[in-house]
């Protein structure tokens, strides 16, 4: 059995025209990132090889399906695990995490959203030649390593605003995940909403499923952090 094969099929899932087949592949990274979502939202730090497990696969079925810079946004995302492991495992002299959750402070906070704003803009209007590089450059890597690529033919992006928006909010949420601030679950859903709209306009239903399903996830996650980072406010006004 080929496993990493995105011809080997699970099931079949009976919706939208013609259905969906599930390999074996993506069931299994999909189920890895919904744990991994799950166990960040209860702030566990074994969310982590669930991630790795997550983006490793993905990168292995967008090699297969010629979405390459697709899968240099997963290398990014291998590297923010790798990164959030570490700071999420270290720990003060009395065995507690050195890292609390928390909100961002003010100024960093619009920092973050004009940042955002800036890089989404200039993205919407550079998708195109900016995905066509990247795709141009993860081929030319992949050929130096030796692997029998070919360049795809690119089509222009049906969503331009709102594939930037997902890119660009995803890079942010991760980093601002890693560094345990609330903020990273409220981009999160809008990520997710933003999904589940356009996975259901193309006709991947099974898709816009699972990020109905990471939408709540999301949610539950904002609430319990905030919860959790009002818990420390508390705690350090009573100190």
């Amino acid at each position: 059995m080929d496993f990493f094969s995105t011809q080997n099929i699970l099931f079949h899932i009976p919706l939208g025209a013609g259905g969906y087949d599930l390999s074996w592949i993506e069931a299994i990274g999909t189920l890895a990132g919904l744990m991994c979502i799950w166990l960040a939202s209860l702030e566990k730090i074994t969310n982590y090889p669930f991630g790795l497990l997550n983006v490793t696969l993905f990168a292995v079925i967008f090699f297969q399906i010629q979405l390459y810079a697709s899968l240099l946004l997963q290398l990014f995302f291998f590297c923010a695990n790798i990164y959030g492991w570490y700071v999420w495992s270290r720990q003060t002299t009395d065995n507690q995490s050195a890292l609390k959750i928390r909100w961002l402070p003010l100024p960093k906070a619009m920092a973050w959203l004009a940042a955002c704003a800036m890089a989404i803009g200039l993205m919407t209007i550079f998708i195109n030649p900016v995905f066509a590089f990247l795709t141009h450059l993860s081929v030319t890597i992949m050929g130096a390593l030796g692997l029998t690529v070919t360049m795809p033919a690119l089509k222009p992006d049906a969503f331009p605003f709102w594939d930037s928006a997902m890119m660009v909010l995803s890079v942010a949420a991760m980093i601002l995940m890693t560094r345990k601030y609330v903020e990273n679950w409220l981009l999160w859903v809008i990520i997710n909403v933003i999904s589940v709209v356009i996975f259901a306009r193309q006709g991947v239903y099974a898709m816009a499923l699972e990020y109905v399903i990471l939408t709540l996830i999301a949610l539950n996650g904002c609430w319990l952090w905030i919860k959790n980072a009002r818990q420390q406010h508390g705690s350090q006004a009573l100190s």
